[in-house]
């Protein structure tokens, strides 16, 4: 019988959401499968995107604002022509051209999207405006106007056409970028209208498509205690900060919330590349203990883990 509040699972699970379903329904399946008492997921997948779908157990939750942040690759397929209203194949048409780019004007525009660039996120997202999400005041009919935002493109590569001739697209962001924003806005460049459709995530962070269990086999397997073989550790959302073993006394103030002072030259020599308001993982041996950030010569908890 399994504990009233959930049971307590930590770990991340790399799901590969299938269309046709909300991030937030997806989670509720996990959370369901797992009795866990504790879950939520690292980057909202439309309904009609499929792939890469971090999602945290237990004390892994405490890391999903590090992943958030962390780099994303997608792949999706430009249709030219229409203006819709969701950006992809969900919406209305609200405009036509008979305007069909080739592929030498696309990849002359590819630059102009590679870097920072400003760009209006799709009415149908779920940014808030005034506490209501943008998506269910369009859905209301309402008109809204959302501000431009700074959002940073590592990489976009043309990579062919599919059968029906539309344009194939592998995209490297950083956090906040919508590819149906992209599609739309290379589209307008080009002299066109155009929508994303087949929107594939391939990676987010660490976590890469070859590691991801599918949604139908995790209802196969159930409540078995095989699901489990499927999480990652709570660590794995941090391969990226430094690590730093403590002793067992510093552990123990860590773990009671009190920073760890960290001056003197022994001290640095354990972390040699030690710099203010460095973000670093303190480890007890192989246990996570918490993230801590070095300021005014402490190590000061940001996130202590209960592992």
């Amino acid at each position: 019988m399994k504990p009233k509040n959930g049971n307590k699972i930590d770990g991340w699970l790399v799901l590969d959401k299938p269309v046709g379903m909300t991030s937030a329904q997806a989670v509720a399946i996990v959370k369901k499968i797992y009795q866990a008492r504790k879950v939520g997921h690292a980057g909202t997948l439309d309904p009609l995107a499929t792939g890469i779908l971090p999602i945290a157990l237990g004390e892994a939750t405490k890391t999903v604002a590090h992943i958030m942040d962390e780099e994303k690759i997608y792949r999706f397929t430009l249709v030219f022509g229409e203006k819709r209203t969701t950006d992809d194949s969900e919406g209305e048409i609200i405009a036509q051209s008979d305007v069909r780019p080739n592929d030498e004007a696309i990849l002359r525009a590819i630059p102009h999207f590679i870097g920072e660039i400003d760009q209006i996120p799709p009415i149908f997202s779920a940014i808030k405006i005034k506490g209501e999400r943008a998506y269910d005041l369009a859905r209301a009919g309402l008109d809204i106007k959302l501000e431009p935002r700074k959002i940073f493109i590592k990489d976009l590569q043309f990579i062919g056409r599919n059968p029906g001739g539309h344009a194939i697209f592998l995209v490297t962001s950083g956090k906040g970028a919508y590819m149906r924003g992209l599609a739309r806005d290379l589209a307008q460049h080009l002299g066109t209208y155009g929508y994303a459709a087949d929107l594939r995530r391939l990676r987010v962070g660490p976590f890469k498509e070859e590691m991801a269990i599918s949604l139908d086999t995790l209802k196969e397997l159930g409540h078995s205690a095989a699901v489990l073989n499927y999480l990652m550790p709570v660590e794995t959302a941090l391969d990226d900060i430094p690590a730093l073993a403590l002793t067992a006394p510093e552990a123990r103030n860590l773990q009671s919330g009190h920073a760890v002072g960290f001056t003197s030259k022994p001290d640095m020599d354990r972390l040699p590349d030690l710099q203010p308001g460095m973000l670093i993982r303190a480890m007890e041996g192989k246990r996570l203990l918490a993230l801590v950030r070095f300021e005014e010569g402490r190590l000061k908890p940001v996130r202590v883990m209960n592992l």
